[in-house]
């Protein structure tokens, strides 16, 4: 999974902006993520045609970011998180950013980035959405 990251200036029409030209170049907008800190637009996105998604915004002067993250399905239920967690931390490994993909009331699919990647999908590879 490869979500890209916009941070600019916050501004009244920045999201109708991005999503227009993305819609004008027929990119669909998978999920989304919008947070604002000390003045600064923070969104982060998966779509339907990154490459694309990215050469268009950037022809449209955003700056944005392609990260590489990893999905992992846990079960719905209280815990599931924790005993992840407590398995990077454990193994030294750091989280740099989470994502919570879907629920269906069974399973839940969460994005993570993290600071060893590989290592981090040793650990968790019974979990790893790629998997199935």
């Amino acid at each position: 999974m490869k979500p890209i990251t916009i941070v600019e200036n916050d501004r009244v029409g920045l999201l109708a902006d991005i999503s227009y030209i993305l819609a004008k170049n027929k990119i669909n907008i998978e999920t989304i993520s919008v947070n604002v800190v000390g003045g600064k637009a923070i969104i982060v996105l998966t779509v339907s045609n990154p490459k694309k998604a990215l050469e268009v915004l950037g022809e449209n002067s955003y700056k944005n970011l392609e990260e590489d993250y990893f999905v992992i399905k846990l079960g719905d239920k209280p815990g599931e998180l924790n005993r992840i967690t407590m398995m990077l931390s454990q193994a030294g490994v750091n989280i740099l950013n989470v994502h919570l993909l879907s629920r269906d009331g069974a399973q839940t699919l969460v994005a993570l980035k993290v600071d060893k990647d590989r290592k981090a999908r040793e650990l968790l590879a019974d979990y790893l959405a790629e998997n199935e």
